[in-house]
C-alpha cells in the first residue's frame, strides 16, 4: 500500500475539499482519500505506486495547486 500526502493551497471550505475529491478519485487505483481545507493537506492511498505529475493535474483540474510533502 502506498501513501502519499500533498500540500494543497486556495481550499477554504467544504466544496473545496470536495472538489478536490471529485478530481482525485477518477484516478486509476486510489483506494483513499482524507483532504482538509483546515490543515491544506490531501493524503492518497493506492496499492500501487501513484503518479505525481497525475495527481497534481487532477489538484489544478479542481481548481488548486499542490506539491507533494
Amino acid at each position: 500500500m502506498t501513501e502519499r500526502e500533498y500540500q494543497v493551497t486556495g481550499m477554504t471550505c467544504g466544496h473545496c475539499e470536495l472538489s478536490v475529491r471529485e478530481e482525485v478519485e477518477q484516478l486509476s487505483g486510489v483506494t483513499g482519500i482524507r483532504v482538509s481545507a483546515a490543515t491544506g493537506s490531501l493524503t492518497i492511498s493506492a496499492p500501487n505506486d501513484l503518479d505525481d505529475a497525475g495527481v497534481i493535474a487532477a489538484v489544478e483540474e479542481a481548481g488548486y495547486s499542490a506539491v507533494r510533502v
